[in-house]
């Protein structure tokens, strides 16, 4: 199954609004860290997509 960057950024933001109604700080810091890591898959996933559509449109280009 392929996840889309728009999974990535709402698992961003839950995590953000988790970590700021956290009270525990070892509870905020690992909302955080996961808030880091759902920011990394979704940074490679926009350049993924990015790439995906340049191949597509270059085939389209070479289609007759």
């Amino acid at each position: 199954m392929a996840v889309s960057s728009e999974f990535y950024l709402d698992q961003i933001a839950q995590c953000g609004e988790a970590a700021a109604a956290a009270t525990l700080t070892n509870q905020r810091n690992k909302y955080l860290q996961a808030r880091a890591a759902w920011q990394v898959l979704a940074d490679r996933e926009v350049l993924n997509e990015a790439s995906r559509a340049k191949r597509e449109a270059a085939k389209a280009i070479q289609l007759p």
